[in-house]
């Protein structure tokens, strides 16, 4: 059973520069809304949170590094904050930030710095002392999947356990795959793929099946993260990991999510320009 979570959020942002020079990227505002159906904005990194809390894990670490303070102030519980909306009448503002509370309230949370932004493998290795020699969820802060239906997470825990896999993660078919990590393998089953070979933002995509930034893993990921050299930009990358895990003839599956799924992603200007657009239209609009 699954019940720890690895959430990095140590990446520089510097893409999204100059808003990100001092705001992780993590903490920019997307559409959503209150339950009363209210418009709102909330940081990416907590519908993240929230959404794996509502698929009930409640065990999390988040890596950050340099200058992301603001990350663990904002998953600080801020009664007076919530004193000051209901002052103001903001009655619905305030249930919601109630709500996000009660969930922290409900959650173990430890907070692991790092220092200098060696790669998203590194920040999942650095959760290690965390994980213990138990099987995680990682699952990036910059980044979620959306949908009507948000059973994503049971698919991707009840595959883990089906095959007894050693690394799961989610893909879905993009447009242009060369910024992503592209998957190639055999689909074994509607919607399972048993994954032959991973590749980290190939110059020549051989799939168009993008590795979403959420896997669970065995614990022998920390043992291929510390046997995976540095890549581009002197910085450990997982999907080197997952490959190193393939090479050892470990069980890696993906699992293909449909069009009724989709991405939602910061990590470009356009990209974020996108999911307002999509976030809006999902959250606000239904």
């Amino acid at each position: 059973m699954v019940s720890k979570v690895i959430i990095p959020a140590a990446g520089l942002g510097t893409r999204l520069f100059p808003a990100t020079k001092e705001q992780p990227k993590e903490m920019l505002p997307i559409f959503s809304n209150t339950p009363q159906g209210d418009l709102i904005v909330k940081p990416v990194v907590q519908l993240v949170f929230e959404q794996l809390q509502e698929a009930g894990l409640r065990e999390f670490c988040f890596v950050v590094g340099r200058g992301k303070r603001s990350i663990e102030d904002h998953f600080t519980p801020d009664n007076e904050c919530i004193q000051t909306l209901e002052e103001a009448g903001k009655n619905g503002q305030a249930s919601n930030l109630e709500s996000f509370y009660a969930m922290l309230d409900s959650s173990t949370i430890m907070w692991v710095n790092q220092p200098e932004p060696k790669g998203f493998g590194n920040a999942v290795l650095m959760a290690q002392p965390f994980i213990q020699k138990e099987s995680c969820l990682v699952h990036a802060g910059d980044s979620c999947i959306i949908s009507k239906n948000m059973d994503y997470v049971k698919k991707l825990l009840d595959s883990f356990e089906r095959f007894n896999a050693d690394a799961t993660f989610l893909v879905i078919e993009i447009k242009n795959p060369k910024q992503y990590g592209i998957v190639e393998g055999n689909e074994i089953e509607p919607g399972i793929i048993q994954v032959k070979k991973v590749v980290e933002k190939p110059e020549k995509p051989k799939t168009n099946l993008a590795i979403m930034a959420m896997y669970i893993f065995h614990p022998v990921i920390f043992k291929a993260l510390r046997a995976t050299t540095p890549g581009k930009n002197g910085e450990i990358q997982l999907t080197d990991a997952i490959q190193k895990l393939i090479e050892w003839d470990r069980r890696v599956y993906a699992v293909k999510l449909d069009g009724n799924y989709r991405h939602l992603d910061i990590g470009s200007p356009e990209r974020y320009w996108e999911a307002l657009e999509l976030s809006y239209n999902q959250f606000c609009r239904n």
